[in-house]
């Protein structure tokens, strides 16, 4: 059975989100991987992808005011391997500023927090984002989920987690089907479980999505690992969600509709 008690409560009444990309993918920097690709469409991490996503945990865990208590990742390998680096940095029993990936970490503190795979939170399943000729010709994509699990630490992954979304989204939905279906899983994960925080790792899209909704501005870049932080207060009754800046706006490049670029 579900629990949404978490390890500590929040004291301010106060949820949090972090809705963060994966790191650098490897077809970005060597498109001849694709030549030789099983799966072109699923691009894992370059090495430099795997340091900035650790170092990204880094920052997290020592500027953010508050706990993570679980984790949601979409299926592709990207983000996996994004999460599975930031949730070694949010859990070393040591922190070291100097360590640079999971592989420097000695110890992890296994209580931490939670971790589970949501489809809700896939890329973007069109030809905006997924060419046509590297996209599975059935439009089936396809996950060994026990083998995702696998990458995370013995007891991290919580499998009593229903999934919000119990399947993958449809090839070719259309921008405005995404849109809803990131800002809806959003809305019932935090909904569901309202006295935790969450990291939700995902691609540039979803971050996109939910940074110009909730901030009431015009996306037109986000970096890889960047986080758009909501807050809502829950005190009574759920509130609406707001754009938070104590991880600072790094990595997501915005404009409003009178202003100039941020």
């Amino acid at each position: 059975m579900e629990s949404s008690s978490p390890p500590n409560s929040n004291s301010d009444r106060y949820q949090n989100i972090l809705m963060m990309r994966h790191g650098d993918r490897i077809d970005k920097i060597d498109p001849l991987w694709l030549d030789t690709a099983a799966r072109p469409w699923d691009p894992p991490l370059v090495d430099d992808g795997l340091v900035r996503a650790f170092k990204t945990g880094q920052r997290i865990r020592s500027q953010i005011q508050f706990p993570i208590h679980r984790v949601f990742v979409s299926p592709f390998i990207r983000c996996i391997q994004t999460a599975s680096e930031v949730i070694a940095a949010l859990s070393a029993v040591d922190f070291d500023p100097n360590s640079v990936s999971s592989n420097d970490v000695t110890s992890i503190d296994k209580s931490k927090l939670k971790v589970s795979i949501e489809f809700g939170l896939s890329e973007m399943l069109n030809t905006i984002s997924i060419k046509s000729e590297i996209a599975p010709k059935d439009g089936k994509f396809d996950f060994s989920i026990s083998d995702l699990e696998a990458m995370f630490p013995d007891g991290m992954v919580d499998r009593n987690v229903v999934p919000v979304y119990k399947e993958m989204p449809q090839w070719e939905e259309t921008v405005e089907r995404c849109t809803d279906r990131f800002l809806n899983l959003v809305k019932s994960l935090a909904d569901k479980y309202p006295s935790e925080n969450l990291l939700l790792v995902t691609h540039g899209e979803g971050v996109r999505t939910t940074f110009a909704t909730f901030k009431g501005v015009d996306v037109y870049d986000v970096e890889y690992c960047a986080c758009a932080e909501l807050r809502r207060r829950v005190s009574s009754q759920a509130g609406d969600f707001e754009v938070i800046t104590s991880l600072g706006q790094a990595g997501i490049k915005y404009r409003s509709l009178s202003t100039t670029d941020q």
